[in-house]
């Protein structure tokens, strides 16, 4: 049994390498831990996760149904809302791990991420607030043009947002109406000019206002004719000034 001054963390991984990494850091600056290590999530017991105040889970050594490993995660994360949640993720699954993981409590870092930005992401994680690295969001990690081969649709979270802000709202108000913090948003705006290599909001809206952007965002349904819509003179006003 734990003692009254000592923690309970969790990592789970599939690489060997990374559990030593990880335990290393953990023993050396979080001496206060227990830890236990797991090869996936399946692994874990109702008893442990009430014990957590810490999971580390490394998502990068996972190549194969990475929609179906985060959708495991998401109800754990709606539970089990006192751990604080380090998830480990490479550059091709930051769109999805932004939709499926982020809520407050939960800390998204990349899988090149230096010793000291996994120790101050731990050493952070009372705060309860969600937290993406900085590295995650540089130039270098978001910029990376995708093959072409690869390239992938929008995402249910992703389509969602380019559609209100097609309809007129802001970052601010899409936040409220899908009870998401302003950062989650905007990460999925820019996941999604990421995926469809825009580089501007000016390049987004006009996407957005093309035929194909109508089409994809369905936006013809919500404003009638495709002609109709470009001609209104008011189509960016926020729907709350409009009259009745």
């Amino acid at each position: 049994m734990l003692s009254r001054s000592c923690k309970y963390g969790i990592v789970i991984s599939k690489i060997p390498v990374m559990k030593v990494g990880l335990g290393d850091i953990m023993e050396r600056h979080f001496p206060d831990y227990e830890l236990t290590f797991f090869h996936s999530s399946e692994e874990l017991t109702l008893l442990q996760l009430r014990r957590a105040a810490l999971v580390i889970v490394d998502l990068s050594g996972e190549q194969r149904q990475i929609r179906n490993i985060c959708e495991m995660y998401y109800p754990l994360l709606s539970q089990y809302r006192d751990i604080h949640w380090v998830f480990i993720i490479s550059r091709d699954i930051y769109p999805l791990a932004v939709e499926q993981l982020m809520r407050p409590g939960t800390t998204l870092l990349s899988d090149r991420e230096p010793v000291e930005g996994v120790i101050k992401a731990i050493r952070e994680g009372d705060k309860n607030v969600e937290t993406i690295s900085p590295m995650l969001l540089s130039s270098d990690f978001l910029e990376v043009k995708e093959p072409a081969e690869k390239l992938e649709t929008l995402t249910h979270s992703e389509r969602k947002v380019l559609r209100l802000l097609g309809k007129g709202w802001g970052i601010n108000q899409i936040a409220t109406l899908l009870k998401k913090s302003n950062k989650t948003i905007s990460a999925q705006k820019n996941s999604a000019m990421r995926r469809l290599s825009l580089r501007s909001n000016a390049e987004m809206y006009a996407w957005i206002n093309s035929a194909q952007g109508v089409k994809e965002l369905n936006l013809v349904s919500a404003y009638g004719e495709y002609a109709e819509w470009k001609s209104l003179p008011e189509k960016n006003m926020l729907p709350s000034s409009r009259s009745a």
